[in-house]
């Protein structure tokens, strides 16, 4: 049940710690070139299919846009699992951050991996990889993180961007100011500057919304100013986390309605097109191994969703590399049995008590090209 694709050969993983090495004067994995400055600009949400299907308002990234700079995010599509394999260079499965929620099993709960950190699961820890920008410290090379003021403190930016000096800057033009003011005063720096705007309108508005076009037109304004007042020296990588599909509220797949699918499940985890299912093992039958339980319940999702979903176990998830490497202490946050949708489809829990997330039009998380696809755009000295 597991899709049948290849994921290319060079992935997000790849675009940070390739930017350390080049800056250090080393061969990496996109074989760019030497610089003192690099800047890689992380735009949150901005899949291939919706550049390319709005070519005409993005002229700058359309026109570095390379069939070679089309690759794999992460999987599970979605901003903490990426965002963290960006600034650590490995896959989920050894950074720990596997999805959007996960399961912390030391406290039976299921934790929001952006905003839900607490003392009990502590970001310097959870977070189990050192980042890109602590690896630049050692080699003495300045790391900076741009971004608006409200995540500089926040548990999910401990976990990740751990390393880094925050710089606050609110508006997509201030942010792109703010880096040219650092290549401007620093004689070497890695510099990561997060632009979240386009992902907020998706998810409130659509990809196809009038919204989400204008904040694709300001990035794409502020990119190709940034980009022509380059020096030699400095190379700049304009790349996303994931990608996004609208899917309307008729689209919306009530799974708790049939009572099977949820029977064995303790808690749910993940994304809406990228559920994590995690089994009570107190309600197994006795004799039933976890893995055969996972197996029964992954041949009922099967039966009912299988037209619409890739429907997987945790173990044949890892078999099949979809984590990369999986450390032991990482594997029971996967959930037991995993529901990524194919389909422009929405998996929702309507015995949640809050149900505000089911008013997002903009999702991500699951296999489709329209999620994993994103742009590896080049320009300054490693557009050369």
């Amino acid at each position: 049940m597991l899709p049948a694709r290849q994921f290319s050969a060079l992935r997000l993983a790849d675009v940070l710690s390739s930017c350390h090495a080049a800056v250090l004067g080393r061969e990496n994995a996109l074989a760019l070139a030497a610089v003192d400055k690099a800047v890689v600009v992380l735009v949150d949400g901005l899949g291939v299919s919706s550049l390319r299907a709005r070519a005409g308002h993005a002229r700058y990234l359309m026109s570095k846009l390379t069939r070679a700079g089309v690759v794999d995010t992460v999987f599970p599509a979605t901003t903490a699992a990426a965002i963290t394999s960006l600034t650590t260079g490995v896959e989920p499965g050894r950074h720990g951050l596997v999805g959007y929620r996960a399961l912390d099993a030391a406290n039976d709960r299921v934790v929001n991996q952006l905003s839900g950190w607490d003392e009990r699961m502590p970001p310097e820890t959870w977070q189990r990889t050192r980042t890109v920008f602590e690896h630049a410290a050692d080699d003495g090379v300045p790391s900076f993180t741009i971004g608006p003021k409200r995540y500089a403190h926040s548990g999910f930016t401990l976990a990740s961007l751990r390393g880094a000096h925050y710089v606050p800057a609110e508006s997509i033009s201030d942010r792109f100011a703010a880096a040219r003011a650092l290549l401007d005063t620093e004689s070497r720096a890695l510099v990561y500057l997060y632009v979240p705007e386009l992902d907020v309108a998706a998810h409130a508005h659509g990809w196809e919304s009038a919204k989400w076009l204008a904040a694709l037109e300001a990035l794409d304004s502020a990119a190709g100013r940034f980009a022509a007042g380059m020096h030699r020296d400095e190379g700049l990588i304009v790349t996303a986390d994931h990608g996004v599909l609208d899917v309307p509220a008729t689209k919306h797949v009530l799974f708790d309605s049939v009572p099977e699918l949820v029977a064995p499940v303790r808690h749910i985890g993940g994304d809406p097109r990228c559920l994590y299912l995690y089994l009570d093992e107190s309600r197994g039958d006795a004799g039933t191994s976890a893995s055969e339980a996972a197996t029964m319940l992954a041949e009922t999702w099967r039966a009912v969703e299988g037209d619409r979903a890739w429907i997987f176990t945790r173990a044949e998830a890892v078999t099949a590399g979809l984590f990369g490497r999986v450390d032991d202490e990482v594997l029971p946050r996967i959930g037991d049995v995993i529901v990524a949708a194919r389909k422009a489809v929405a998996y929702y829990d309507s015995r949640e008590p809050n149900q505000s997330a089911r008013s997002m039009i903009g999702q991500h998380g699951s296999l489709t090209d329209e999620e994993l696809r994103v742009p590896v755009i080049r320009d300054g000295a490693f557009g050369a």
